[in-house]
């Protein structure tokens, strides 16, 4: 008799689920892009000027973050989805930054997640580039804390 518990077979991860998790990813990204350049435009009063204009930076960095993403989906033999995951408005500062912080939150968590499937499936040139899309998300996010006087929140991974 073995002291081994067993454990349930972990899913497969495939080449094509790979592809559907990007996909969510590059909805996500669209989501920062419109939602960057909505926030960067209303966002009102002197204190925030500057994370204003960081915003719009933000925007043409997720951008990136979307054509990388949409490279990588047809690298694998997918077709780069064209829907963003919607977008949460307000007409309260306060309220816009900190959307954007729980968005890059859960960004940052996916992103974590993709890199280590990428290197389960020996698709390590992949990972490296979310690596460098991951470091310009944690600058992000912690440009939105703060602008709110928040530490920065800890993504951890996603499951």
């Amino acid at each position: 008799m073995s002291d081994k518990k067993e454990s349930a077979p972990a899913a497969t991860l495939t080449r094509e689920k790979l592809i559907d998790y990007l996909n969510e990813d590059l909805s996500r990204e669209y989501q920062a892009i419109i939602a960057y350049v909505n926030y960067s435009q209303v966002l009102k009063g002197a204190q925030y000027m500057n994370i204003a204009d960081e915003l719009a930076i933000h925007a043409t960095e997720e951008l990136a973050h979307a054509i990388a993403i949409a490279n990588h989906i047809d690298y694998l033999g997918g077709m780069p989805t064209a829907t963003p995951k919607p977008v949460k408005t307000s007409e309260k500062n306060e309220e816009m930054l900190r959307f954007d912080l729980e968005n890059e939150t859960v960004t940052i968590a996916n992103y974590r997640r993709r890199i280590k499937q990428c290197d389960e499936l020996n698709e390590y040139a992949i990972g490296e580039s979310i690596r460098e899309i991951l470091m310009q998300e944690q600058d992000h996010l912690i440009a939105l804390a703060t602008a709110l006087g928040i530490d920065p929140p800890n993504p951890g991974i996603a499951d």
